[in-house]
């Protein structure tokens, strides 16, 4: 099938009590593995590209690699930017083909995020795509931007209802206390926070620093408001632990594509743990 929005996915997790994994890819075999894994678990998928990532081949190519799964697939497949870096990043994104985007103000002033996120989703309403954005810190650093430190983690559900109803984006990414990378302390999520915004707001909300989270809290988390759960650290660690341990074993291998598939396959491994949990949430109550 085509490649589909990201709107009418968010709006039936929403009103299924589960949430869809967004899952950040780097390459041919990122999506390929992705796409295996949202098969045999029959979930829809959000593909998600950071600017870092784009710029080592360009929006265009990681729309043709996604385009090409989408069109393989028997799931709903969406093509997301991820943590979209100014207005021109997104309306580049818009322009190729991404079905989703996030543009993410959050080291703005609140007024700056208003104003910047309101011309990207205005210009997203325009072209019929959704566009997400983030309102509150959260921690730690995505791509090579600066690392947020030393600011309150949890965004305000007041502040939350008033930059919706101004920007009109169609989700929302919340600070509840997650970080980006790696933790070096037990992540914790404050669940207090999600159902205030959950409350205060009428959009989907998007959990961002996932990775190394407990599924326990995420499922918690998903039962009290998220409907979309990125990750993306995770998947460059199995990736890397399943290509590394092959070449270990294979020192003498010089054909990529053999490591490569034992990178893979840890990917789908992961991700598909990931989606059954996501999934499972609605299911069990």
């Amino acid at each position: 099938m085509a490649l589909v929005t990201t709107e009418k996915m968010l709006k039936d997790a929403r009103a299924g009590h589960y949430a869809v994994g967004a899952f950040n890819v780097e390459n041919l075999e990122f999506v390929m593995a992705v796409l295996a894994a949202a098969e045999e678990t029959k979930s829809p998928v959000i593909m998600q590209t950071t600017p870092g990532t784009i710029k080592t081949a360009g929006l265009d190519y990681f729309y043709g690699m996604v385009k090409a799964a989408a069109e393989r697939a028997s799931v709903p497949v969406a093509l997301h930017l991820d943590h979209g870096d100014g207005y021109d990043r997104c309306m580049q994104a818009f322009r190729t083909g991404y079905t989703s985007v996030m543009i993410d103000g959050s080291h703005e002033s609140f007024e700056d995020n208003i104003a910047l996120t309101k011309s990207v989703a205005d210009a997203g309403r325009a072209m019929g795509v959704p566009v997400e954005a983030e309102l509150g810190k959260v921690g730690g650093k995505e791509d090579d931007g600066p690392a947020v430190e030393g600011e309150s983690p949890y965004t305000d559900p007041a502040e939350a209802k008033e930059f919706v109803e101004r920007t009109g984006c169609t989700s929302l990414a919340i600070g509840v206390g997650t970080s980006h990378g790696v933790y070096t302390s037990d992540p914790h999520i404050e669940q207090s926070v999600v159902k205030a915004i959950r409350d205060a707001v009428d959009v989907p909300l998007v959990l961002h620093g996932t990775s190394g989270v407990p599924d326990e809290q995420v499922a918690e988390a998903v039962k009290n408001g998220i409907c979309k759960v990125n990750y993306a650290t995770e998947l460059r660690q199995a990736y890397t632990k399943g290509f590394m341990a092959y070449m270990a074993e294979n020192p003498a291998c010089f054909d990529p594509k053999k490591p490569a598939k034992e990178g893979m396959r840890e990917i789908t491994e992961l991700v598909k743990i990931r989606m059954t949990n996501l999934n499972s949430v609605g299911k069990a109550e």
